[in-house]
């Protein structure tokens, strides 16, 4: 009796130049192909992952869809498509998704879509029936509960759509703390990092009001790491802040995971649209204890008490009197981060991932889910 042939999966993103920006994901695909599926892999032939990719028998083709109607990458997906005899066509952005749905079109192939945050979604929103309610699209793949339920509120089959985290491995995160006396950090100093660009969704206001709110007796200092913080409203936030002289705008930076490392207590203040946000993620590996708002998939990354605390957003005095505790407590601090590294290890690893979305292709290709 011959051995079933393996599932044909390809998979269409676009890769950058950062390694832990894109190892989750293309770790995926490496699994996969480590678990018998021929795997394709429509990116940068020069990205930063297509040698390890390659190694592990992945096909990398050099094509990205460079607008979200382009007929030169409709007509290349499709010929893949085609020529391949693809299974499964797994599309990461929205110019991956847009062009596919339109290769795909009379095709036997399962359309698969990826969502990585809540919102931003509508069936009132014409824009959004060339991505993920394009009528071609099968079935949509989220990073989170909270992103899956909310996508299901929009969708005219709310069964296909469902939620795989996007796992990690400890063994990836392995930067020494990065030395704060560069930022002017005195030695042994207690640091409040938050890695947030400046977009209104991110709550950095929040994030600096909170410093301003905590009791004078807490010398706490306040990292924030992200681009825009050169905003005017920023920097008038922080002019007349209480703690104003220990508020360190750091920028963009290449080195953040390092910069959390050295911190005791990590904030993301967002106020919306998360999906399962990396830089809470980078801070539980680390055994930095987060303070996360209850907003998108943040929650889930964590146990409220236990490996983190949870606030609702826009409440900055909640984030001040989470820090004020963590701060008076350092043993609860240091219990709570090495519970929040074990969450990750236990809960939202690589392997969890690769095994889920296996499971998840086989099943719809035997049609077990429902159109």
């Amino acid at each position: 009796m011959q051995a079933p042939k393996p599932i044909r999966l390809l998979c269409i993103s676009s890769h950058g130049d950062t390694l832990n920006s894109v190892r989750p994901e293309a770790e995926i695909f490496i699994g996969l192909a480590r678990a018998g599926l021929d795997v394709s892999v429509m990116t940068e032939e020069n990205s930063v992952y297509a040698g390890p990719m390659r190694q592990a028998g992945v096909t990398v083709i050099n094509h990205v869809p460079k607008a979200k109607f382009s007929l030169k990458s409709i007509r290349f997906i499709r010929s893949y498509l085609k020529d391949r005899s693809i299974d499964i066509v797994y599309a990461f952005n929205n110019m991956a998704i847009a062009n596919t749905a339109f290769a795909a079109i009379g095709l036997p192939v399962k359309l698969v879509t990826y969502r990585g945050q809540t919102g931003n979604i509508s069936r009132w929103d014409p824009a959004a029936y060339l991505t993920h309610l394009h009528p071609r699209v099968d079935y949509i793949i989220c990073v989170s509960r909270a992103t899956r339920d909310d996508l299901r509120t929009q969708v005219r089959r709310p069964r296909n759509v469902v939620a795989i985290y996007k796992g990690h491995d400890l063994a990836w995160y392995r930067d020494t703390p990065s030395d704060l006396g560069d930022f002017g950090i005195p030695k042994d100093a207690f640091v409040v990092v938050c890695v947030a660009n400046n977009r209104p969704r991110k709550g950095v206001p929040i994030f600096l009001r909170a410093a301003g709110l905590l009791p004078s007796d807490i010398p706490a200092w306040w990292l924030l790491v992200g681009s825009g913080m050169d905003d005017p409203e920023i920097r008038q936030l922080v002019a007349g802040n209480p703690a104003r002289d220990r508020i360190i705008l750091a920028g963009h930076r290449r080195d953040a995971p390092s910069i959390v490392a050295a911190c005791q207590v990590s904030v993301l203040a967002s106020l919306k649209r998360e999906g399962l946000p990396k830089t809470v993620i980078e801070a539980m590996v680390y055994g930095v204890p987060p303070v996360v708002s209850d907003t998108g998939g943040s929650a889930e990354l964590l146990v409220d008490g236990e490996s983190g605390i949870v606030v609702q957003p826009g409440d900055a005095q909640a984030i001040a009197g989470a820090v004020e505790d963590l701060y008076r407590h350092p043993a609860r601090r240091e219990s709570m981060g090495r519970a929040a590294r074990t969450r990750i290890d236990e809960h939202f690893n690589v392997k969890q991932t690769v095994e889920q979305h296996h499971e998840f292709f086989r099943k719809i290709l035997q049609d077990r889910y429902a159109k």
